[in-house]
């Protein structure tokens, strides 16, 4: 087995970055800078709301689309983060989130309809998915570190990656599963493929998409422990110091902070689906 040459992965990898490094880095720093702007701008705004309106609107919101129950869970969860002195890093972390499922569903979507439009491109995408769901978290980190520093933007990055596949598949799914007769009946009538897509099939797969959506926002904020590694701050920031300085009690509230925000977000996109 000694006599067999090893293969130089690691070095090609290495060898890759460098040359990407050397030749695209002054566009991904500036692509970086804009970045950092624009997710600067949604905490900024998410923090000058005042808390108590925030609050309000957000209980209402979730009593719209997903009940009195968890209406009066927003509002006590919410209020609870706002008690124990962690709004604005919350407020960082949505931001963030907010930003990762954008970005996720602006460049998933399409994405998952090219899939389901076209064989090659599905065959091509599939293993690409594959490779993203299965490779661990923390590799994610190691190649956003030399082109974009460390930061908000390679957190956000990083997660954009991470919770990119269920939009795409989700999307891919819905679409395929539109049923045929309504598809043969839009033809009959001379219907183009953007008037097909827009108005049979991406409203009959809403549903399914949402769900992709939802999945993927439930995927960035398990990321942000993870990207609070690299500098990305907000609630993840709290619990990586939390974990360094071993204060149980202050990585517990953060964490505490992080579930209310999971569940209130998960049941209103899940309810959001639902509605007509």
């Amino acid at each position: 087995m000694n006599s067999i040459p090893r293969l130089p992965l690691a070095r090609w990898v290495d060898d890759s970055i460098d040359f990407l490094q050397a030749h695209w880095g002054i566009a991904t720093q500036a692509f970086s800078n804009r970045m950092e702007g624009f997710i600067k701008g949604l905490q900024d705004l998410l923090i000058s709301i005042p808390p108590e309106l925030f609050i309000i609107m957000l209980a209402l919101l979730a009593w719209r689309l997903a009940g009195r129950k968890i209406a009066l869970f927003s509002l006590v969860g919410v209020f609870y983060i706002y008690n124990v002195k962690l709004w604005e890093v919350t407020m960082e972390t949505l931001a963030m989130v907010i930003a990762a499922v954008l970005l996720c569903a602006v460049i998933g979507i399409p994405l998952g309809i090219l899939s389901a439009k076209n064989l090659t491109a599905h065959r091509i995408i599939a293993p690409v998915l594959d490779f993203m769901q299965t490779l661990p978290a923390f590799v994610y980190l190691l190649p956003a570190i030399p082109f974009f520093g460390l930061g908000v933007v390679p957190g956000v990055l990083t997660t954009i990656i991470f919770a990119m596949p269920p939009v795409i598949r989700l999307t891919d799914l819905g679409i395929r599963q539109v049923p045929e007769e309504l598809v043969e009946l839009g033809r009959s009538f001379g219907s183009t493929f953007f008037q097909m897509l827009f108005k049979i099939e991406l409203p009959l797969a809403r549903a399914t998409i949402l769900t992709g959506i939802n999945q993927s926002i439930m995927l960035s904020l398990s990321m942000v422990v993870i990207a609070a590694m690299i500098g990305a701050k907000g609630l993840g920031g709290v619990v990586w110091r939390a974990i360094q300085t071993l204060k149980f009690g202050m990585g517990f509230e953060a964490g505490l902070a992080i579930v209310v925000i999971a569940i209130i977000l998960d049941r209103i996109t899940q309810n959001l689906g639902k509605t007509k």
